[in-house]
């Protein structure tokens, strides 16, 4: 379980009470498929359900797909995972994670850490380290902050990989 037992309302939307903005929201989901995108070769299947929850993520915050016809798609992309292990698994998990920030913000972690595990499975620690690297230069500048301080509050729900 990735997701805090106490949200913070920083990762919530204004329109479910919190402070979190569409925009901010959408810079979260782009990034979180730019995290599962980028470890996507490891799923190394030509399933195509999480190739299309990063399309589908795409497309949500372009206005052309719901939240949950996106949130949707993750949960396949999610199905893809269940018959694999290791790198596979983990970088399809990511990529239906990142379709799910659609519905929940904070599965933003969930695809970044996935696609860490993902690599870790593949490459071992040291390159799941590098892969952290990569993924906080991609950070978003609007939102750079928030997830670091995410990243530093869940670590321990998300394996501590991003130590």
């Amino acid at each position: 379980m990735i997701l805090p037992p106490v949200r913070d309302p920083r990762m919530v939307t204004v329109r479910r009470g919190g402070t979190l903005t569409d925009a901010d929201h959408h810079l979260l989901a782009l990034w979180a498929a730019d995290c599962a995108e980028h470890v996507l070769p490891l799923f190394g299947s030509d399933d195509p359900r999480p190739r299309a929850a990063l399309a589908a993520v795409r497309a949500w915050t372009r206005g052309e797909l719901s939240m949950w016809d996106t949130r949707s798609a993750g949960g396949h992309a999610m199905g893809a995972a269940r018959d694999l292990r290791g790198a596979p698994r983990f970088a399809a998990y990511a990529a239906g994670q990142a379709a799910c920030v659609a519905h929940v913000a904070e599965h933003d972690l969930g695809a970044a850490a996935y696609a860490i595990k993902a690599v870790r499975a593949a490459s071992g620690v040291e390159a799941g380290r590098r892969e952290c690297g990569w993924q906080r230069d991609r950070l978003p500048a609007p939102v750079r902050e928030l997830v670091l301080e995410d990243q530093q509050r869940r670590n321990a729900l998300c394996w501590s990989v991003f130590e």
